[in-house]
Formats: C-alpha cells, sequence, structure tokens
C-alpha cells in the first residue's frame, strides 16, 4: 500500500512556477532502466530519467502504483543543472515493473517555461537472484527466442526504423527469455524487450490472450464528455455514432472507431441525418483505427470519381531493398451510400491512428480540410508468427505510406489547419471544434439544404 500511496502523490505534486508556454515540449533522451530493458539487476538502487532541456524542479508526475510499481526508498533530486531526475528505489528480483513519466491525466514533469514534457512510459523487468539451472523447457524456449529473431529480421516492416541493433538486443535476452517459466512469461518479457521498437502494432497471444507490447497513451485533443453539451441537436447511433446540427445548417458527425459491429450497421444511416447539411464537421478524434473498408465506406460518398489516397510496400527478404513493388490504394465512389456535395472539414488529432489515418488520407483526396493536430503515425498491417511454445507474435508486415510515397510511421497526417491547445482549454470549450466551425463557414455549400 505504501509504493500505491507515494506513488500518487509523485504523480499529483503540483509543479510550480509555471509560465507562458513554449513551442518545444520536453522529451525524455534518456531512462535506467528503460522501456524494454529485460534483465535488469535487481540490485539497481535508482530509476534515472534524463530530459531534453532543463526542466523545473518543483513538479513531477511519476505515474503508477500497485505490485508493478518500483518501491520509493527516499527523497527525488534533480542532477545536471535540472535535466536528470532521479528518485531512489528498491526492486525485487524476477519482477515486471511499469510506470510511466507523465501521462494524459498527470502532466507536472516540466520544463521551466511550463511546458509539460510527453509522456514517456517505462515497462521493464528483473533478472532472477543468483544463478538458477536450467528448467526442462529451456531449449523450446531458446528455440522460440530463435524463432521471434528471425521474424524481426525477415517480416517485420519497420525493423530499422529507430537504427536499434536487434541482434545485440536479441543476445542481451537470450538468457532471461530461455528461463521463463511459462508461456506467459516469455511473451510478457518478449513483449517487454520488443517495446523498444515504439510501435503500438506489436503484439502476443497466449491462450487468447492478448499482451501489448508498447503501451503510451496519447493525450487527446478533445473532451469527449463535453461535446455532447457544445454540438446542438446531438444524437447517439449506437455506441460510437453521434450526429448533430447548427441552427445555421451545418452538420456535425463522430464516429468513434471502425471497428465494432454497430458502427457498420449505424454509419450510413447517421451519415443520412447529416447529408443535407450546409457543410459537414467529421470527428475522428477519438478514432483509433480498424476496418479500413468500413472507412472507405464513408468516405466513398464524398466523392464521384475513383481517388488515390495512399500506398504501400511489404516486407520482403529476398529483395535488394528488403521491400516487394509499392501497391496503390484507391478510394471508390459509394454507390450504396448518399452521395454528398459540400464544405467538410474532419477534425483529427494524436489519439487518431492505424485505419483512421487512412480514413484521413481518403477524405483529404476528396477536397476535406484537416482541422486539429497531427495524427499519431502508427499502421502496419500486423501478422501471425508462432513461436512453438504456446506464443504467437503479431508483427507488422507492411510499410504505410500517402500518395507520394511519404511513410506515416512515426510521422502521421499533419492537419492542414493547427489548433494548438492545452488541457485546460478543454474544461468548458472545444477549440478544435470552434476552429472547424470556422473554416466550414468560410465557403458556402456546393448543394445548401432546404
Amino acid at each position: 500500500m505504501t509504493r500505491f500511496v507515494l506513488a500518487f502523490f509523485l504523480a499529483a505534486f503540483v509543479c510550480l512556477g509555471a509560465t507562458a508556454a513554449v513551442a518545444k515540449p520536453p522529451r525524455v533522451v534518456k531512462a535506467s532502466p528503460d522501456n524494454g530493458d529485460i534483465g535488469v539487476d535487481p540490485q539497481t538502487r535508482e530509476l534515472r530519467i534524463t530530459f531534453d532541456q532543463p526542466m523545473e524542479p518543483g513538479g513531477m508526475s511519476v505515474v503508477g502504483g500497485g505490485e508493478a510499481f518500483p518501491e520509493p526508498t527516499g527523497k527525488p533530486k534533480w542532477l545536471d543543472r535540472g535535466r536528470t531526475f532521479v528518485l531512489p528505489i528498491k526492486l525485487q528480483a524476477d519482477h515486471e515493473y511499469w510506470l510511466s513519466i507523465n501521462n494524459a491525466k498527470y502532466a507536472n514533469f516540466q520544463n521551466r517555461a511550463g511546458e509539460s514534457a510527453i509522456p514517456y512510459p517505462i515497462s521493464f523487468r528483473t533478472g532472477k537472484s543468483g544463478g538458477q539451472a536450467e528448467s526442462a523447457n529451456d531449449g523450446q524456449q531458446r528455440h522460440a527466442v530463435e524463432l521471434a529473431r528471425e521474424a524481426v529480421d525477415s517480416a517485420y516492416s519497420y525493423r530499422d526504423r529507430l537504427g536499434l541493433d536487434w541482434d545485440e538486443l536479441f543476445d542481451a535476452a537470450e538468457a532471461p527469455l530461455a528461463q521463463s517459466n511459462s508461456a506467459k512469461e516469455f511473451a510478457r518479457q518478449l513483449g517487454t524487450l520488443l517495446a523498444k521498437a515504439e510501435d503500438k502494432h506489436i503484439w502476443l497471444v497466449v491462450n487468447n490472450e492478448t499482451i501489448p507490447s508498447f503501451v503510451r497513451p496519447p493525450v487527446p485533443n478533445a473532451n469527449f464528455k463535453l461535446l455532447s453539451r457544445l454540438v446542438p441537436n446531438w444524437t447517439m447511433h449506437g455506441q460510437r455514432i453521434a450526429s448533430g446540427r447548427w441552427d445555421d445548417g451545418v452538420g456535425y458527425l463522430a464516429i468513434g472507431n471502425w471497428t465494432a459491429a454497430d458502427v457498420a450497421d449505424q454509419l450510413l444511416p447517421a451519415l443520412e441525418q447529416v447529408q443535407k447539411s450546409n457543410g459537414l464537421i467529421i470527428d475522428v478524434r477519438g478514432n483509433g483505427g480498424g476496418d479500413e473498408r468500413l472507412a472507405q465506406q464513408l468516405a466513398g460518398c464524398f466523392t464521384d470519381k475513383r481517388l488515390l489516397y495512399g500506398t504501400h510496400v511489404y516486407r520482403d527478404p529476398e529483395s535488394p531493398t528488403g521491400f516487394g513493388p509499392v501497391q496503390e490504394r484507391w478510394l471508390e465512389p459509394n454507390p450504396d451510400g448518399p452521395q454528398i456535395k459540400t464544405r467538410v472539414v474532419v477534425l483529427t488529432g494524436p489519439v487518431v491512428m492505424s485505419s483512421c489515418e487512412s480514413f484521413l488520407l481518403m477524405m483529404k483526396a476528396a477536397g476535406a480540410t484537416l482541422v486539429g493536430d497531427r495524427s499519431q503515425g502508427s499502421s502496419g498491417n500486423p501478422k501471425p508468427h508462432d513461436l512453438g511454445n504456446g506464443v504467437v507474435l503479431y508483427l507488422p508486415s507492411w510499410k504505410d505510406m500517402t500518395a507520394d510515397g511519404d511513410p506515416l510511421e512515426g510521422v502521421g497526417v499533419p492537419a492542414d489547419v493547427v489548433v494548438s491547445a492545452s488541457r485546460k482549454d478543454f474544461e468548458r470549450a472545444d477549440p478544435v471544434l470552434e476552429a472547424g466551425l470556422r473554416v466550414v463557414r468560410e465557403t458556402p455549400a456546393e448543394e445548401p439544404a432546404p
């Protein structure tokens, strides 16, 4: 219980002396232990976090709690003229830990201008204490390590994106992985190792349980609880779709994902409610992706011609480039949906990823204006790799790109109209929605509502 309380004390510590925000938020450039480390010495006595700029020493948010949080043993301190944060800790052997430097709710690690640091999650696992004899299943686990290494080397499309030395990482992790006592323990350790790729499309499955590798919750540029009070005539269509309309005829349509079954059932009926709008706002700021074909159904209602919106290449280890030929993705007009010709704005932001980023590209190709912030930049079309020990590893198989061949991974789709706002700005208003309304009202709709 002590660990839980102290962890939240650190998370809730209020930053003092903040001033006006600056353009460049702080980033973690080094951590020890770091995200993805396995076999960490259980005698490690400090958590060290180094930022790329001097920080305000009065505030901190080390977020976490319970058994997965390192036990603090003393007061935190700052070194390197405010760049390195040090927290005394105590670790257990053969234990998995998780914490985050800032997150969407607590962001009190700030620079001296009051700009919050970008959240940095850290997941690591300590090694076993003392020398332990190899178990009977070590041979099977070692074989699984080799299969995972081979899969990353030959099939992982973003293997080289961050310049990681995968041979070195697997060499260091082989012994701890081989000593795993179960498939689930192996999967958790391998997931921790692969978290160094910072790829949300890597995960593992054991007995129908999905174990994520990399977790970094984005900070949304919206207050979803407030939207129903800000959008007039708010109407829910199932659990994931909402529509609305302002008095001047501007329509609103929000889609929460492209996955849930009720989205497929409710999408076109909801669109029919706003099809005669004098301008339309489509809000996907909370949409993390799903079925790209469903996104195509909606986007196809906004074009009467075939449009190129994206390209991709699949990993091919036999090719001199490491990839196969470029393949194009086209948006076709939707013959079964309403054909809408009006000024369209799409609200977007850092939660948007995967197939919803493809939706942004579709709508941009169809002439819509993107308003808000850059999307997350994560799309991989993951494929399964059976490791033979009860663990199935999913790895991205393609590089997703724009129609011009520009990569999306780690980059995202930029907004046409950028709206810079803090979380405080969303407490009673929605500056992104307000900007979208301004843009959509600048030009009259092509086919005004009667």
